[in-house]
């Protein structure tokens, strides 16, 4: 659980460095652009010791899988609430086939 837990904390900060700045459009480039690297900074501090701990469970392939996955749930919340951005329905469909993908990742095919 410690992994999946630094995975929320990391992809959170690096959800707002992406696309926080989306909202300040007025802002100089240069400045979002530097807002985010040290959100970034922050972000890794999460995202490395999530990897550590957690590959000598999880494979490296699993890791990212989760990573992706949990980035997906985080930046729906965040377009929804953050963006005010509505999820659409093909948006949805989308993410019902990465889920897909996680069951063929984390399934023991031998």
């Amino acid at each position: 659980m410690r992994t999946v837990a630094l995975l929320c904390v990391s992809n959170i900060f690096m959800t707002f460095a992406w696309y926080g700045h989306l909202k300040y459009k007025s802002s100089p480039l240069w400045i979002a652009i530097l807002i985010s690297w040290l959100i970034a900074s922050v972000e890794y501090c999460f995202q490395v010791p999530a990897n550590r701990i957690g590959h000598g469970t999880f494979s490296a392939a699993q890791l990212k899988t989760m990573q992706e996955v949990i980035t997906l749930v985080v930046f729906c919340i965040f377009s929804l609430l953050y963006l005010k951005e509505p999820l659409k329905w093909n948006y949805l469909v989308g993410f019902l086939f990465i889920i897909i993908a996680v069951i063929f990742v984390f399934t023991k095919w031998e």
